[in-house]
């Protein structure tokens, strides 16, 4: 990777699109630190240390700390996450955007990226709108989150927040244009690497004070490399399935007779099956949050049952994990429409008749390797989880969100430095192909 890096530096325009991007980010990080007026910082930081796992934490650690100091880009990019996900979805349900998606051309393109920005508008008034009610229904010690409410004040905080959002999009749309790899992705790598100094530090005062020993610091250490080699391994593996197309002759000329293959990826859903799941198994949780902490009777028990560091909920994530990774992967793999194409462009797969036998044979590969990568990230995301319940100080670190930033953080990695690699072979870049 850093050779990757080192060779792309060398050429004067890849050095100049990694220097924009870098300047984009700092414009992020900068935003991260301009509060939105007539909020108490104070007293919301203090309410944010009880919600490290909880759907609230999720938000804050995708932000960077910021949504926990209600900055103006508090929102950071879920609203354009939200609004990407489910104009994805409609595209499913609704004839006229599928239609739009695949005849449509570039044409059809600019359509639905107009659509998205619009309902990333839209979403990010709704969560402004959200986030404004949370800081006027709740106080930290009697002490209130808002320093002044009224019609103005909520006008100005939700705007800001919808502002926040529409600008980060845009942000990331240049980096994107204009600069090197997906500008959702690096701003999103940028907002969580940004935690990771001060995690460090809390991990080490933990140690100082006694908190954490030292060969469980040692463990902790050693399972995060052991992870981020699995995430990796996992991040780059395919299920090639060999593809044969047949010889036809066109006027005097032979075309066809070639041998490749279909390439499937083991984790082909990413980090979307982690981020719903936790969604969802946090939910009650981040209720809870909203109202008094009962400590006794019966919803003292519950909400012990359904805690963050109880077995239910490292049972109930798991298997929401497998569930969400089997819908995205539906989503995003048609069996019976490749298998249409194999058929009109004259290919198949060797054992296998063209049309159904084909599509139940990639029907039933998608099955397993869906099996598997939906295994692989409930380990990668209960994992933490597991450690969180054995130990307090890893509860309250929020560590059980340690396993979505890691395969977010590597994922981003990965991407960028192919993206730094294509662009190099394009420029015929004679130090990388040798």
């Amino acid at each position: 990777m850093l050779e990757t890096f080192r060779n792309a530096w060398k050429i004067d325009d890849l050095r100049k699109k990694i220097l924009f991007t870098l300047f984009i980010v700092l414009l992020y990080r900068l935003g991260n630190a301009v509060p939105v007026p007539y909020v108490n910082i104070d007293a919301l930081l203090g309410f944010f240390k009880d919600q490290n796992n909880t759907a609230l934490g999720l938000l804050n650690m995708m932000s960077g700390s910021s949504f926990s100091k209600a900055t103006i880009f508090a929102l950071s990019i879920q609203p354009y996450i939200n609004a990407s996900i489910i104009i994805q979805l409609l595209t499913i349900a609704i004839p006229a955007l599928e239609r739009l998606q695949k005849e449509g051309g570039e044409e059809g393109q600019k359509k639905l990226a107009s659509i998205t920005r619009y309902s990333t508008v839209v979403i990010g008034l709704l969560q402004g709108f959200a986030y404004y009610m949370l800081l006027r229904n709740n106080a930290v010690n009697g002490e209130s989150l808002l320093t002044s409410s009224g019609l103005w004040e909520a006008i100005v905080i939700i705007l800001t927040f919808t502002a926040g959002s529409a600008l980060i999009m845009w942000l990331g749309e240049q980096i994107s244009e204009f600069g090197i790899g997906n500008g959702i992705s690096i701003i999103l790598f940028a907002s969580i690497v940004s935690r990771f100094p001060s995690g460090l530090q809390s991990l080490f005062v933990n140690v100082s004070s006694g908190g954490l020993s030292i060969p469980g610091l040692i463990l902790l250490l050693l399972g995060a490399l052991a992870m981020i080699v699995l995430i990796i391994y996992v991040t780059n593996a395919e299920r090639r399935i060999p593809v044969q197309y047949s010889k036809r002759v066109v006027g005097r000329k032979m075309y066809g007779g070639q041998s490749t293959h279909l390439p499937m990826k083991v984790n082909m859903s990413g980090v979307l099956p982690i981020i719903f799941a936790q969604s969802i198994a946090t939910l009650i949780p981040t209720i809870a949050a909203f109202f008094p902490k009962p400590t006794d009777g019966f919803w003292a028990g519950f909400l012990n049952v359904t805690g963050v560091t109880s077995p239910l909920y490292a049972i109930c994530y798991f298997l929401l994990i497998i569930f969400f990774a089997y819908f995205y992967s539906t989503i995003q793999f048609n069996p019976v429409e490749i298998a249409n194409n194999l058929k009109k462009n004259g290919g198949f797969i060797p054992g296998f008749r063209p049309g159904k036998p084909t599509s139940e044979y990639i029907q039933k590969s998608l099955n397993k390797i869906t099996l598997f990568g939906a295994i692989y990230l409930g380990i990668v995301a209960v994992t933490p989880v597991i450690i969180a319940a054995c130990s307090e100080v890893a509860a309250n670190s929020g560590i059980a969100l340690g396993g979505t930033s890691i395969i977010i953080v590597i994922g981003v990695a990965l991407e960028t430095v192919r993206a730094l690699e294509s662009q190099m072979i394009m420029r015929n870049y004679k130090g990388f192909l040798d």
